[in-house]
């Protein structure tokens, strides 16, 4: 039984366009697709004639178990060890920075046509609250496995190429800090993305991009419950003026969408502008009557490298947790 994406027994998370009833699409890591079969086999289709290669890769999870890394492809086959009823989750983890995932022709994105099942099942109801991250390739989790490479060296063009190895959203602070509080994750990350500046296949800088899934084709998917913010990273060689004024006008965009969410600064890692950010959000709130949590995190990892790898995510996310679960009330 062939069942196409808006079928109920399957369920989008994240940004994804859905004005072509043949696909759904997506450009940003971490969106993910749930479908629930009933039988032993299931098999996911996928438009990927345009994708740019090595093809980006996916993570595939059956019933909440292990993952397997693959690269996209038309049809991926999921088989289950025992009949029965069973979840399958593909997540989009990771592929070439520099890829078209801004501007047609999309060459860095994910087409979910939808799944070739023997029965189809009920998915439960998620009901967690929702946390959007909206960042830059930190978020997206670049160069978490940097070490997989030419002679573990990275190179700056040749390097693009092994991305799909080295970069993966669910090792991220986020994904993990998601998973500990029990939330959903939306994610808003594209590498080399700014405040101020323009990133990885032209996308644009974040107070512009923030209200679309791409070029031409506006957010539709609800408001989030809880907006985490790092941006900075690519915006450290900047003047602190400008800076903050399109960070204030970030802002201003997620409020406007998302006007119920907690929303939540992090300051970049890296130490750039950490004071700074931190003064013009208790101003920014004294002017608008708001309340944007500010969270400081310079020191909990070193400034270099700026990507960081697992362990340096994995302790951003230690200190993030317990501060963000005081938030929420968790």
């Amino acid at each position: 039984m062939n069942l196409p994406y808006t079928h109920e027994s399957i369920r989008l998370t994240g940004r994804w366009d859905k004005r072509d009833p043949r696909a759904a699409v997506t450009t940003t890591t971490g969106a993910y697709v749930e479908f629930a079969f009933e039988g032993r086999m299931a098999v996911a289709h996928f438009d990927s004639f345009a994708n740019a290669t090595p093809h980006l890769h996916l993570w595939i999870q059956l019933d909440g178990g292990d993952m397997i890394e693959t690269p996209i492809d038309n049809h991926l086959r999921i088989v289950a060890k025992e009949g029965g009823k069973h979840i399958c989750r593909i997540i989009y983890k990771g592929g070439m920075e520099n890829s078209r995932r801004w501007f047609a022709p999309l060459t860095g994105m994910v087409a979910f046509v939808g799944v070739q099942v023997e029965k189809p099942s009920e998915l439960p109801a998620d009901n967690r609250p929702v946390i959007e991250f909206v960042g830059d390739s930190i978020t997206e989790g670049v160069l978490i496995d940097m070490d997989f490479g030419y002679e573990g060296e990275v190179l700056s063009y040749e390097g693009q190429t092994h991305r799909v190895f080295q970069d993966d959203v669910c090792a991220t602070y986020a994904w993990q800090t998601a998973e500990a509080l029990d939330l959903r994750p939306v994610f808003m990350g594209y590498g080399a993305v700014g405040v101020t500046r323009t990133g990885q296949g032209l996308v644009p800088e974040a107070p512009i991009s923030y209200n679309y899934n791409f070029d031409g084709s506006p957010i539709t998917h609800a408001p989030s419950d809880y907006v985490l913010i790092n941006h900075g990273a690519n915006d450290r060689r900047k003047d602190p003026t400008p800076y903050l004024e399109k960070y204030a006008a970030l802002l201003d965009v997620i409020r406007s969408y998302n006007p119920k969410a907690t929303l939540i600064a992090l300051s970049p890692f890296c130490g750039a502008f950490h004071e700074e950010l931190g003064n013009m959000i208790a101003e920014y709130n004294a002017k608008n009557g708001c309340h944007v949590h500010y969270v400081d995190s310079f020191g909990w990892i070193p400034e270099e490298p700026l990507h960081p790898l697992r362990d340096g995510h994995a302790t951003v996310a230690a200190h993030l947790i317990p501060l963000l679960g005081k938030i929420i009330g968790k």
